[in-house]
Protein backbone atom coordinates (compact mmCIF):
# COMPACT_ATOMS: atom_id res chain seq x y z
CA UNK A 1 0.00 0.00 0.00
CA UNK A 2 1.61 3.10 -1.23
CA UNK A 3 1.15 6.27 1.07
CA UNK A 4 3.92 8.62 -0.66
CA UNK A 5 1.52 9.93 -3.34
CA UNK A 6 -0.41 11.69 -1.11
CA UNK A 7 2.28 12.95 1.26
CA UNK A 8 1.94 16.31 -0.21
CA UNK A 9 -1.91 17.51 0.27
CA UNK A 10 -1.39 16.12 3.95
CA UNK A 11 1.02 18.50 4.34
CA UNK A 12 -0.74 21.38 3.41
CA UNK A 13 -4.03 20.09 5.51
CA UNK A 14 -1.99 19.82 8.39
CA UNK A 15 -0.28 23.29 7.63
CA UNK A 16 -4.54 24.90 7.38
CA UNK A 17 -4.69 23.27 10.84
CA UNK A 18 -1.61 23.99 12.71
CA UNK A 19 -0.12 27.26 11.02
CA UNK A 20 3.32 25.68 11.46
CA UNK A 21 4.81 23.78 8.13
CA UNK A 22 7.60 21.98 10.65
CA UNK A 23 4.76 20.69 12.30
CA UNK A 24 2.69 19.79 9.72
CA UNK A 25 5.55 17.63 8.57
CA UNK A 26 6.02 15.83 11.13
CA UNK A 27 2.55 15.15 11.72
CA UNK A 28 2.07 13.50 8.43
CA UNK A 29 5.16 11.37 8.98
CA UNK A 30 3.65 10.57 12.00
CA UNK A 31 0.45 9.34 10.05
CA UNK A 32 2.54 7.54 7.65
CA UNK A 33 3.61 5.68 10.46
CA UNK A 34 0.38 4.73 12.23
CA UNK A 35 -1.52 4.10 8.38
CA UNK A 36 1.61 1.73 8.06
CA UNK A 37 0.64 -0.01 11.07
CA UNK A 38 -3.03 -0.26 10.68
CA UNK A 39 -3.01 -1.23 7.35
CA UNK A 40 -4.23 -4.69 8.01
CA UNK A 41 -7.21 -3.15 9.14
CA UNK A 42 -7.74 -0.66 6.40
CA UNK A 43 -11.44 -1.64 4.45
CA UNK A 44 -11.25 -0.34 1.00
CA UNK A 45 -15.30 -1.37 1.25
CA UNK A 46 -15.75 1.09 3.68
CA UNK A 47 -13.27 4.82 2.34
CA UNK A 48 -10.81 5.44 -0.48
CA UNK A 49 -7.02 5.06 0.77
CA UNK A 50 -6.76 9.17 0.76
CA UNK A 51 -10.14 9.09 3.08
CA UNK A 52 -8.46 7.01 5.58
CA UNK A 53 -5.29 8.88 5.31
CA UNK A 54 -7.15 12.26 5.91
CA UNK A 55 -9.24 10.44 9.11
CA UNK A 56 -5.82 9.47 10.56
CA UNK A 57 -3.91 13.30 10.16
CA UNK A 58 -7.22 14.92 11.17
CA UNK A 59 -6.89 12.26 14.26
CA UNK A 60 -3.84 13.65 14.68
CA UNK A 61 -3.43 17.12 14.35
CA UNK A 62 -6.90 17.19 16.62
CA UNK A 63 -4.28 15.95 19.14
CA UNK A 64 -1.80 17.99 19.14
CA UNK A 65 -3.88 21.14 19.00
CA UNK A 66 -5.03 20.47 22.63
CA UNK A 67 -4.41 22.79 24.54
CA UNK A 68 -2.47 24.96 22.38
CA UNK A 69 -2.99 28.67 21.58
CA UNK A 70 -3.10 29.55 18.11
CA UNK A 71 -0.23 31.09 16.06
CA UNK A 72 -0.56 34.57 15.33
CA UNK A 73 0.94 37.29 13.31
CA UNK A 74 1.79 40.58 15.02
CA UNK A 75 -1.07 42.09 13.50
CA UNK A 76 -3.45 40.09 15.55
CA UNK A 77 -1.79 40.93 18.49
CA UNK A 78 -2.31 44.38 19.10
CA UNK A 79 -2.34 47.97 17.66
CA UNK A 80 -0.09 48.95 14.76
CA UNK A 81 2.93 50.77 16.08
CA UNK A 82 3.43 54.38 15.39
CA UNK A 83 7.22 54.60 15.87
CA UNK A 84 9.55 53.28 12.71
CA UNK A 85 12.27 53.59 15.02
CA UNK A 86 11.30 51.16 17.48
CA UNK A 87 14.19 48.33 18.69
CA UNK A 88 13.10 45.10 16.57
CA UNK A 89 13.02 42.67 20.04
CA UNK A 90 11.81 38.98 18.76
CA UNK A 91 9.42 37.87 20.60
CA UNK A 92 10.80 34.30 21.57
CA UNK A 93 7.90 32.60 23.57
CA UNK A 94 5.22 33.27 20.74
CA UNK A 95 4.44 30.63 18.54
CA UNK A 96 4.23 32.60 15.23
CA UNK A 97 2.59 31.15 12.05
CA UNK A 98 5.01 30.01 9.71
CA UNK A 99 4.91 30.41 5.85
CA UNK A 100 4.45 27.55 3.47
CA UNK A 101 7.45 27.04 1.21
CA UNK A 102 5.16 25.95 -2.39
CA UNK A 103 8.69 24.79 -3.92
CA UNK A 104 8.48 21.87 -1.48
CA UNK A 105 5.38 19.85 -2.60
CA UNK A 106 3.48 19.97 -5.69
CA UNK A 107 0.91 22.62 -6.70
CA UNK A 108 -2.16 21.51 -7.08
CA UNK A 109 -1.93 20.46 -3.63
CA UNK A 110 -2.12 23.72 -2.33
CA UNK A 111 -5.69 25.34 -2.99
CA UNK A 112 -6.74 28.13 -0.53
CA UNK A 113 -3.10 28.25 0.71
CA UNK A 114 -3.10 32.24 1.51
CA UNK A 115 -1.50 33.54 4.22
CA UNK A 116 -4.70 35.34 5.49
CA UNK A 117 -7.32 32.62 5.50
CA UNK A 118 -4.60 30.65 7.55
CA UNK A 119 -4.78 33.16 9.95
CA UNK A 120 -8.30 33.48 10.30
CA UNK A 121 -8.55 29.57 10.32
CA UNK A 122 -6.27 29.67 13.54
CA UNK A 123 -8.99 31.68 15.37
CA UNK A 124 -11.31 28.60 15.14
CA UNK A 125 -11.54 25.80 17.29
CA UNK A 126 -9.59 23.00 16.56
CA UNK A 127 -13.26 20.49 15.08
CA UNK A 128 -14.49 23.57 13.51
CA UNK A 129 -11.59 24.50 11.39
CA UNK A 130 -10.91 20.88 10.40
CA UNK A 131 -14.80 20.72 9.28
CA UNK A 132 -14.32 23.78 7.49
CA UNK A 133 -11.01 22.46 5.48
CA UNK A 134 -12.06 19.04 4.90
CA UNK A 135 -15.86 20.29 3.15
CA UNK A 136 -14.91 23.38 1.59
CA UNK A 137 -11.94 23.52 0.96
CA UNK A 138 -10.89 19.54 0.37
CA UNK A 139 -14.52 18.76 -0.83
CA UNK A 140 -15.37 15.35 1.17
CA UNK A 141 -18.82 14.77 1.81
CA UNK A 142 -20.33 15.59 5.11
CA UNK A 143 -20.64 11.67 5.30
CA UNK A 144 -17.05 11.29 5.01
CA UNK A 145 -16.16 13.88 7.48
CA UNK A 146 -18.77 12.63 9.94
CA UNK A 147 -16.95 9.05 9.66
CA UNK A 148 -13.36 10.85 9.52
CA UNK A 149 -14.72 12.85 13.28
CA UNK A 150 -16.64 9.99 14.60
CA UNK A 151 -19.55 12.09 14.65
CA UNK A 152 -22.71 12.44 12.41
CA UNK A 153 -23.62 14.41 9.86
CA UNK A 154 -26.10 16.60 11.42
CA UNK A 155 -23.35 17.23 13.89
CA UNK A 156 -20.67 18.33 10.78
CA UNK A 157 -23.23 20.54 9.15
CA UNK A 158 -23.78 22.28 12.38
CA UNK A 159 -20.30 22.77 13.05
CA UNK A 160 -19.29 24.23 9.63
CA UNK A 161 -22.24 26.66 9.84
CA UNK A 162 -20.76 27.59 13.08
CA UNK A 163 -17.54 28.09 11.50
CA UNK A 164 -18.62 30.18 8.34
CA UNK A 165 -20.31 32.56 10.86
CA UNK A 166 -16.64 33.15 12.62
CA UNK A 167 -15.37 34.00 9.65
CA UNK A 168 -17.70 36.22 8.57
CA UNK A 169 -16.90 37.99 11.95
CA UNK A 170 -13.25 38.65 10.19
CA UNK A 171 -12.89 41.32 7.62
CA UNK A 172 -13.96 40.49 3.81
CA UNK A 173 -10.96 41.71 2.07
CA UNK A 174 -8.70 39.45 4.25
CA UNK A 175 -10.58 36.29 3.69
CA UNK A 176 -11.90 36.76 -0.15
CA UNK A 177 -8.48 38.33 -1.16
CA UNK A 178 -8.79 38.42 -4.54
CA UNK A 179 -6.24 36.85 -6.80
CA UNK A 180 -4.32 39.40 -9.03
CA UNK A 181 -3.29 38.54 -12.09
CA UNK A 182 -0.42 41.39 -12.31
CA UNK A 183 0.67 40.40 -8.78
CA UNK A 184 3.89 38.73 -10.00
CA UNK A 185 4.59 41.86 -11.81
CA UNK A 186 3.61 44.03 -9.11
CA UNK A 187 6.55 42.50 -6.41
CA UNK A 188 9.16 42.07 -9.55
CA UNK A 189 9.12 45.95 -9.83
CA UNK A 190 8.93 45.87 -5.85
CA UNK A 191 12.30 44.01 -6.14
CA UNK A 192 14.06 46.39 -8.49
CA UNK A 193 13.02 49.53 -6.50
CA UNK A 194 14.32 47.44 -3.42
CA UNK A 195 17.53 46.43 -4.98
CA UNK A 196 18.07 50.33 -5.91
CA UNK A 197 17.28 51.09 -2.49
CA UNK A 198 14.38 53.37 -3.77
CA UNK A 199 12.22 53.76 -1.05
CA UNK A 200 10.17 56.74 -2.90
CA UNK A 201 9.34 53.73 -5.51
CA UNK A 202 8.65 51.02 -3.09
CA UNK A 203 6.02 53.57 -1.65
CA UNK A 204 3.91 54.22 -5.41
CA UNK A 205 3.90 50.33 -5.22
CA UNK A 206 1.80 50.22 -2.02
CA UNK A 207 -1.76 50.76 -1.25
CA UNK A 208 -2.21 53.51 1.42
CA UNK A 209 -3.20 51.34 4.34
CA UNK A 210 -0.78 48.76 3.65
CA UNK A 211 0.45 46.09 6.88
CA UNK A 212 4.10 45.61 7.21
CA UNK A 213 5.10 43.31 9.88
CA UNK A 214 7.79 41.23 10.94
CA UNK A 215 7.51 37.57 13.32
CA UNK A 216 9.18 36.89 15.37
CA UNK A 217 9.09 40.92 16.18
CA UNK A 218 5.41 41.52 17.51
CA UNK A 219 6.10 45.32 16.18
CA UNK A 220 3.78 46.02 12.97
CA UNK A 221 2.87 48.88 11.05
CA UNK A 222 0.03 50.04 9.19
CA UNK A 223 0.50 52.82 6.35
CA UNK A 224 2.34 54.45 3.30
CA UNK A 225 4.34 57.01 5.92
CA UNK A 226 5.20 54.50 8.26
CA UNK A 227 6.31 51.58 5.64
CA UNK A 228 8.48 54.67 3.50
CA UNK A 229 10.40 55.53 7.12
CA UNK A 230 10.96 51.70 8.24
CA UNK A 231 12.11 50.88 4.60
CA UNK A 232 14.79 54.22 5.25
CA UNK A 233 15.36 52.86 8.58
CA UNK A 234 16.89 48.97 6.59
CA UNK A 235 18.95 51.07 4.46
CA UNK A 236 20.69 52.88 6.92
CA UNK A 237 21.15 50.19 9.45
CA UNK A 238 21.80 46.95 6.45
CA UNK A 239 23.18 49.05 3.74
CA UNK A 240 21.94 49.27 0.30
CA UNK A 241 23.46 46.48 -1.10
CA UNK A 242 20.60 43.80 -1.17
CA UNK A 243 20.08 41.19 -3.69
CA UNK A 244 16.57 39.32 -3.60
CA UNK A 245 15.38 36.52 -5.79
CA UNK A 246 11.70 35.88 -6.41
CA UNK A 247 9.85 32.65 -4.93
CA UNK A 248 6.49 31.83 -4.09
CA UNK A 249 4.82 31.26 -0.70
CA UNK A 250 1.19 30.17 0.61
CA UNK A 251 0.90 30.06 -3.13
CA UNK A 252 1.61 33.96 -3.30
CA UNK A 253 4.20 35.79 -4.77
CA UNK A 254 7.07 36.30 -1.96
CA UNK A 255 10.78 37.34 -2.15
CA UNK A 256 14.16 35.86 -0.44
CA UNK A 257 16.20 39.27 0.34
CA UNK A 258 20.13 38.72 1.03
CA UNK A 259 21.66 41.45 2.93
CA UNK A 260 25.18 42.30 2.33
CA UNK A 261 28.14 40.91 4.39
CA UNK A 262 31.22 42.71 5.64
CA UNK A 263 33.32 40.32 3.77
CA UNK A 264 31.81 41.12 0.48
CA UNK A 265 29.01 38.31 0.14
CA UNK A 266 25.63 38.34 1.23
CA UNK A 267 23.55 36.50 3.78
CA UNK A 268 19.80 35.49 3.59
CA UNK A 269 17.81 37.79 5.54
CA UNK A 270 14.28 37.11 5.29
CA UNK A 271 11.34 35.72 3.23
CA UNK A 272 8.86 38.21 2.28
CA UNK A 273 5.16 37.28 1.58
CA UNK A 274 3.23 39.46 -0.68
CA UNK A 275 -0.33 39.91 -1.18
CA UNK A 276 -1.51 42.53 -3.75
CA UNK A 277 -5.49 44.01 -4.57
CA UNK A 278 -5.67 45.88 -7.76
CA UNK A 279 -2.13 46.71 -8.44
CA UNK A 280 -0.88 47.39 -5.40
CA UNK A 281 0.54 45.30 -2.20
CA UNK A 282 -1.55 45.58 0.82
CA UNK A 283 0.33 43.22 2.73
CA UNK A 284 4.03 42.47 3.29
CA UNK A 285 4.86 39.41 5.93
CA UNK A 286 9.04 39.28 6.53
CA UNK A 287 9.99 36.30 7.97
CA UNK A 288 13.15 36.04 9.67
CA UNK A 289 13.43 32.92 12.09
CA UNK A 290 16.20 30.79 10.59
CA UNK A 291 13.90 27.73 10.96
CA UNK A 292 11.68 29.28 8.64
CA UNK A 293 14.28 30.60 6.25
CA UNK A 294 16.21 27.00 6.56
CA UNK A 295 12.49 25.50 4.96
CA UNK A 296 12.66 27.34 1.65
CA UNK A 297 16.03 25.56 0.90
CA UNK A 298 17.17 28.27 -0.40
CA UNK A 299 21.30 28.68 -0.43
CA UNK A 300 22.09 30.97 3.41
CA UNK A 301 25.17 32.70 1.89
CA UNK A 302 25.84 33.79 -1.63
CA UNK A 303 29.28 35.53 -2.93
CA UNK A 304 29.88 38.57 -5.08
CA UNK A 305 31.08 36.15 -7.55
CA UNK A 306 28.35 33.83 -7.38
CA UNK A 307 25.29 35.47 -8.75
CA UNK A 308 21.49 34.00 -7.64
CA UNK A 309 19.59 31.59 -9.77
CA UNK A 310 17.93 32.75 -12.38
CA UNK A 311 14.56 34.82 -11.71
Amino acid sequence: MDFEPYRGELVAYCYRMLGSFHEAEDLVQETMLRAWKARDRYDPARASVRTWLYRIATNVCLTALEGRARRPLPSGLGAPGDDPGTPLTPATDIPWLQPFPDARYDMEARADMRLALVVALQRLPARQRAVLVLREVLQFSAAEVADQLDTTVPAVNSTLQRARAALTEVDDDVIAEPDDPGAREVVDRYLRAFEAADVPALVRLLADAVVLEMPPVPLWFRGTDHYGAFMRRVFELRGTDWALKPIVANSQPALAAYASDPDGGRWLHSVQVFTVVSGRVTSNVVFTEPQVLASFDLPQRISPDRPLPPR
